[in-house]
C-alpha cells in the first residue's frame, strides 16, 4: 500500500482546556481529548433516533419498575436510552403499527406522490375493516388530510388501508414499503404485514424498534408531527372521537404519539414529552414506549411514571456547540497548515443529575490529515464517557475547507511525512 495514500489511525491525548476557547476551559476541566479514527460511527451520524447500546437486552429493569410487559425510555435530544426492561422482546405492536404507516404516507406527501386534497377511493377491504374506524363513506371519499387525521387521532383502520392503497396500490405492497423503511432505520426485530396492526403471526416489533420509529418520525417530519399528533379529538362524518392517548389531556408537555390495543398485545403507548430544562437554555424531548399493560388507564399511568422518571433524574449537558471549534489539527499537503475541527449541531449528552462533572471526552482523529479537505468532512470521532463508559459518540468534522498546496508544498510534505513515519 502506498504510505502517503493510506490513512493511519493513531491516538494522541491532549487536555481539552488547551483546545477550547478560554471562556469554556473552566467548564471542561475534566474533559480530555485524544486522537485516532473509528469506523464505529455511521457516515451520516449523529443519529439520535436509535437508542444507544446502553439499553442492552436484560432481564433486569433499569430505572423504575412498571406494570408492563416491556418498555424503553429514550432521550430523543441525545439518542440515549435512560430506562428499559426487555426492550428487544418481540411483541404484537397493535395500532402502534400506524406510526410506520404515517411515516411512509408523510414521505409520499413530501415527495408529491400523494396530494393532501386528493380523495382516494374506498375499497371493499377498507370499508369492511374491523376494529377502530373513522367511518369513511364510499359514496363520499375523504381527503388524504382527513384520512391522516382519522388514522392518527381516531386510529381508523379504514383510513390506514385507504392511505396504504393510495400510496402503493395494495396494502400488501404498502407493507413491503413499511419493511424497507424499518430495515433502513435499523429496526432489526420488526416485521410488518399490514398497515393497521391487526393481528398476524408475522406482524411484530419491539420496544426498542418502536423507539427508533417514533424518534425518526419526530425528527424527519417535524411539521407533520406537530400538526397531527397533539390533537385531542377529531370529527369526521359528524362523528367526534377523542384521541385515546390520555396523557394529552393531563400533561401539557406531552404532544403525541400513538396508542395500541389488541387482546394479545395488551394496552400499549408510545408517548413523547418536551420540557424546558431549567437554566440550560434548551428543551429536552423524551420518548417512552410502554407495551403490554393491563388497561387503558394503566398504560397512561405507567407511561407518565416513566416520563417523569427521565425528567426528574437526568439532565442534558452541552459538550460542544454547533460550529464551535473543538481544536485545530495539523494538515499535510494543504495551503493551510491546520484545520479547525467541530460539529454540525450541538453535542448534548444526558447524565444522571449531579454527575456532569464526571464527564470526560476524547476525540480520535484520522492521522495523517491530508489535503484536500472539504468543509463538513469527517476527520475523527468524539466519544463522551461517564465513569469510563461511553455514553455518546459523534463524528468530528472539518469546519473549513483546506485546499491542496502547490507542487513544491506537496513534495516537501511528502518528504516530511516519509521521515516522520520512520
Amino acid at each position: 500500500m502506498n504510505h502517503f495514500a493510506s490513512t493511519c489511525l493513531t491516538p494522541l491525548a491532549r487536555p481539552l482546556g488547551r483546545v477550547l476557547p478560554r471562556s469554556l476551559r473552566r467548564l471542561a476541566l475534566t474533559v480530555a481529548l485524544g486522537f485516532a479514527a473509528s469506523a464505529a460511527i455511521a457516515a451520516n451520524a449523529p443519529s439520535p433516533a436509535a437508542p444507544q447500546a446502553a439499553a442492552a437486552a436484560s432481564p433486569q429493569a433499569v430505572g423504575p419498575t412498571l406494570a408492563a410487559r416491556s418498555w424503553l425510555l429514550v432521550d430523543v435530544t441525545t439518542g440515549q436510552a435512560l430506562a428499559w426492561y426487555e426492550p428487544d422482546t418481540k411483541v404484537e405492536p397493535a395500532s402502534l403499527t400506524k406510526l410506520m404507516t404515517a411515516y411512509v404516507v408523510f414521505g409520499a406527501v413530501r415527495d408529491k406522490r400523494l396530494q393532501l386534497d386528493a380523495r382516494p377511493p374506498v375499497s371493499p377491504l377498507a370499508y369492511k375493516a374491523i376494529g377502530s374506524r373513522m367511518f369513511v363513506d364510499p359514496a363520499k371519499p375523504a381527503t388524504v388530510e382527513e384520512l391522516i387525521n382519522g388514522m392518527i387521532v381516531q386510529s381508523g383502520n379504514d383510513a390506514s388501508i385507504i392511505l396504504a392503497e393510495a400510496v402503493s396500490g395494495s396494502e400488501d405492497t404498502f407493507a413491503q414499503a413499511m419493511n424497507r423503511e424499518a430495515q433502513r432505520m435499523g429496526m432489526t426485530n420488526t416485521s410488518f404485514r399490514n398497515s393497521t396492526g391487526l393481528p398476524d403471526l408475522q406482524h411484530y416489533s419491539t420496544a426498542r424498534d418502536m423507539a427508533i420509529l417514533g424518534s425518526r418520525l419526530i425528527q424527519d417530519f417535524p411539521e407533520s408531527y406537530a400538526t397531527y399528533y397533539s390533537k385531542k379529538d377529531y370529527t369526521y362524518n359528524n362523528i367526534k372521537q377523542p384521541n385515546r392517548n390520555r396523557l394529552l389531556f393531563i400533561d401539557p408537555s406531552v404532544d403525541g404519539m400513538k396508542t395500541g390495543h389488541t387482546e394479545a398485545a395488551g394496552y400499549c403507548l408510545v408517548a413523547s414529552s418536551r420540557r424546558e430544562q431549567p437554566g440550560a437554555g434548551f428543551s429536552r424531548r423524551l420518548l417512552a414506549v410502554v407495551l403490554g399493560t393491563g388497561s387503558e388507564s394503566s398504560r397512561a399511568i405507567e407511561t407518565q411514571k416513566l416520563l417523569n422518571y427521565g425528567f426528574q433524574n437526568f439532565d442534558a449537558v452541552k459538550v460542544f456547540g454547533k460550529g464551535q471549534a473543538a481544536g485545530e489539527y495539523d494538515v499535510w499537503k494543504g495551503k493551510s497548515a491546520q484545520v479547525k475541527a467541530g460539529f454540525d449541531q450541538d453535542v448534548l449528552v444526558t447524565v444522571p443529575k449531579g454527575q456532569s462533572d464526571k464527564l470526560k471526552a476524547e476525540i480520535e482523529r484520522i492521522k495523517p490529515l491530508v489535503a484536500p479537505l472539504q468543509s463538513g468532512q469527517r476527520i475523527g470521532t468524539l466519544r463522551v464517557k461517564l465513569d469510563d463508559r461511553v455514553v455518546l459518540e459523534r463524528p468530528v468534522l472539518a469546519l473549513d475547507p483546506v485546499e491542496e498546496a502547490g507542487f513544491f508544498g506537496r513534495l516537501w510534505d511528502s518528504i516530511r511525512m516519509w521521515f516522520s513515519s520512520k
